[in-house]
């Protein structure tokens, strides 16, 4: 099979921490990333791999049609929609920008491929800030999302079921999984297909916008959610390679 050209946007973020140490304090900050794993996966496969970590997506993420045409399938994860709708140009000088979720819907809908992958800050997240349902891609999501909070923690560990084990978007994955930690609660589209679920809740969902193709992945492609178990699982590569496929229009 061809590589595909992948874009992926978030699974980075800033920490800064105070330390109280009895009568004195003090401030350190850390940068971090999360998906390391699943990217170097992706290049190890020989797949053309664009990193927008969530501090550039301002910068760098595509405001053209131009621009995000150059990839087969598109991944959101973890980066809340503030960071696409409030670009530099816009929340600090007043200024009139295209709406980077505007150009992916129009994206998906001439034949691209988008996955949102879950976490605090997507699908609508945690206190509700990720907010995509608010937004252009509530209509190309093949899921209807909540108006509040969405997390669901599940710290014992909830078993996926796959409920379509024929589905190419699986590719020959396993039908059993390690389990996860939690997810993002959502609905699905009456015409979407709901590929794998926890109880009633869907895990992966596949649908259809316009000419293209976009995937819920309802869980993490990274701790806290997904935990060793599934990062280091031995079909954890293969089975990101199958979604990112199936997305781009390969299978």
């Amino acid at each position: 099979m061809k590589p595909l050209t992948i874009l992926v946007a978030g699974e980075s973020w800033i920490k800064h921490t105070i330390h109280m140490k009895g009568f004195d304090q003090f401030h350190n900050t850390e940068y971090e990333e999360g998906a390391t794993v699943f990217l170097d996966n992706l290049a190890a496969d020989g797949h053309e791999v664009t990193y927008v970590r969530g501090h550039e997506i301002s910068s760098r993420f595509p405001k053209t049609a131009q621009e995000i045409d150059h990839y087969d399938v598109v991944v959101i994860s973890d980066i809340g929609s503030n960071s696409f709708q409030l670009p530099d140009e816009t929340f600090l000088r007043s200024e009139m920008s295209p709406n980077r979720l505007g150009v992916v819907a129009d994206y998906v809908r001439r034949g691209g491929g988008l996955v949102m992958v879950g976490g605090y800050l997507s699908f609508t997240g945690i206190d509700a800030k990720a907010r995509f349902g608010m937004t252009p891609l509530a209509d190309v999501l093949p899921v209807t999302m909540l108006t509040y909070d969405d997390r669901i923690e599940v710290p014992e560990g909830c078993k996926v079921e796959v409920r379509l084990p024929g589905h190419p978007v699986l590719g020959d994955t396993p039908n059993e999984w390690p389990p996860l930690l939690g997810y993002n609660r959502v609905i699905p589209r009456d015409d979407a297909e709901v590929v794998a679920r926890s109880g009633d809740d869907p895990i992966l969902v596949t649908g259809t916008f316009g000419s293209g193709r976009a995937v819920a992945f309802t869980s993490d492609l990274a701790p806290h959610w997904a935990p060793p178990e599934f990062v280091e699982w031995t079909s954890y590569a293969h089975l990101w390679t199958s979604i990112l496929s199936w997305a781009g229009g390969r299978s």
